[in-house]
């Protein structure tokens, strides 16, 4: 990110005061915290309003100078993530292996999760349904003006709702038999 964008996520100026940065931090992060705003983008948003405060609180004398100062200050906050990222990094790898594949940085690499998986099993029994039902139901009332609704859709979507479900309930199966595997290490 850039300094232009450390002032716009916390919705100043660059010629704003420390005191107005401060206000604009405490107003962003009341809107954006976690407990308070349940908008999933709500934590990544309160990063981000936090990570524009600290880098402008440090180095906003340093980049009001001249080009040289803020392409410095640039280089020290990137080192200063990257040995952040490093010192996480570390700790993770003291940790035990169960205890880092409990942490949510593990947890947001995962491709499918319990959830993901559930929904997909809920999507295409529904597809299911609505094809089967749907065609009884046009069949049973059919609208003027239109032709009946043809064997080949019904069996083509049947057999689509059908593969969903299948693929669903494989890969429902691996995800608990490797969370169960996870458990027992």
């Amino acid at each position: 990110m850039t300094i232009s964008d450390y002032y716009e996520i916390l919705g100043i100026t660059s010629s704003s005061t420390l005191d107005e940065i401060k206000r604009a931090y405490r107003k962003k992060a009341r809107e954006f915290h976690p407990d308070i705003n349940p908008d999933p983008e709500a934590k990544d948003l309160f990063i981000a309003v936090t990570e524009a405060y600290e880098f402008l609180m440090t180095y906003r004398q340093k980049t009001l100078s001249d080009q040289e100062a803020y392409d410095q200050a640039m280089e020290d906050w990137r080192k200063y993530r990257q040995d952040r990222s490093r010192y996480r990094a570390r700790a993770y790898a003291r940790a035990p292996y169960h205890k880092f594949r409990d942490t949510n940085f593990y947890k947001t690499t995962r491709i499918f999760d319990g959830t993901t998986i559930i929904l997909s099993m809920i999507i295409s029994i529904l597809v299911l349904s609505m094809t089967i039902f749907g065609y009884i139901y046009r069949i049973h009332h059919p609208i003027p003006g239109l032709k009946d609704p043809t064997v080949t859709m019904l069996i083509i979507f049947t057999l689509f709702g059908m593969s969903l479900f299948v693929l669903s309930f494989i890969y429902l199966k691996v995800y608990f038999q490797t969370r169960q595997k996870g458990n027992s290490i």
